[in-house]
């Protein structure tokens, strides 16, 4: 064999193990971070997501053929009142229901209007006050009492006083007998209260001389609550609607017009209050769904003259 020929000779090197080395840690991270980052995003979609929209995610994985078929019911309108269209009152918006802003928003719109109505009727109220002081104003018979009428608007409505003067009273000494200029202005004043559908209270007051029978017998009660009928009476007489008339009741001296004075004419006096409607539904909600309710005393019981008089 020649010098010059030489064997081949083939080095082969075998790379084993390398072991964390390797790349393929980093796939197996990368998918990790990926799995990840799909978890936390399914977690914020989750929080942010309204309950109903979560309840129709349910829905659809509890029942997905029945979703898939017919769709509607089960995609998220489970708890719909409005089938197939509408917008769900029960559905959530973040954390309150639609329901619950369409109630409170017709709430408000309900106080708004009440609150309208109440404007118009006190506006109502105070030209009915204006009209009678004018009637008051224009006769030459009523002008000379104008004194004796006092009217304001208050939070029962519109009060009308009609008071005692010391020479110059609505009624007989310890009687619900009117005089005859007590009868005109009474009837002027039922006449215009025609105007406004609203209802009327009648009150009487007396002053605080008592009856010598004291309460047992007798007494201002009865005078105070006779009177007011005698005013009722006479203005329905004068032309004003009956149906108007809501409660009559005698205070007898319970309420006083001049406190510091218990005996003061000014204190014998009746008291017409034009109700508001708030006020209205407070009495009828307190007396039941009674139209009306009259205080009226035994007329069959006797009259004894007072002890001081002047009542």
């Amino acid at each position: 064999m020649s010098e010059d020929i030489r064997p081949i000779v083939i080095k082969r090197i075998k790379k084993g193990g390398g072991g964390h080395h390797g790349g393929a840690w980093k796939l197996a991270y990368a998918d990790f971070v990926t799995a990840m980052m799909a978890f936390f995003l399914l977690m914020w979609l989750l929080g942010s997501t309204s309950n109903g929209d979560l309840k129709g995610l349910a829905e659809y994985f509890q029942n997905p053929l029945k979703v898939g078929l017919s769709g509607g019911s089960g995609a998220g309108d489970a708890t719909s009142i409005l089938k197939g269209g509408g917008r769900d009152l029960t559905s959530s918006a973040g954390q309150v229901k639609r329901g619950d802003v369409e109630a409170e928003r017709r709430a408000r719109t309900t106080e708004e209007l009440r609150k309208e109505f109440e404007r118009r009727e006190r506006v109502s109220l105070t030209e009915l006050k204006n009209h009678i002081q004018k009637l008051i104003e224009d006769s030459v018979n009523l002008r000379q009492f104008k004194d004796q009428l006092v009217m304001d608007v208050t939070t029962e409505g519109l009060r009308i006083q009609i008071l005692d003067e010391k020479n110059r009273p609505m009624f007989d000494t310890g009687s619900d007998e009117l005089k005859p200029y007590s009868q005109e202005i009474l009837r002027e004043i039922g006449k215009a209260l025609n105007a406004v559908p609203n209802k009327v209270s009648f009150s009487g007051h007396t002053d605080a001389a008592q009856y010598s029978g004291g309460e047992r017998g007798f007494s201002n009660w009865e005078l105070s609550a006779d009177r007011a009928n005698a005013a009722r009476r006479e203005m329905i007489t004068g032309g004003m609607d009956e149906n108007k008339v809501l409660r009559v009741v005698g205070l007898s001296s319970t309420v006083l017009f001049d406190k510091n004075d218990p005996l003061s004419p000014s204190n014998r006096r009746i008291n017409i209050v034009v109700l508001n409607k708030r006020t209205e539904e407070a009495m009828l909600t307190e007396s039941g769904d009674a139209d009306v309710t009259v205080d009226v005393p035994d007329e069959t019981a006797p009259a004894p003259a007072p002890e001081n008089g002047g009542k």
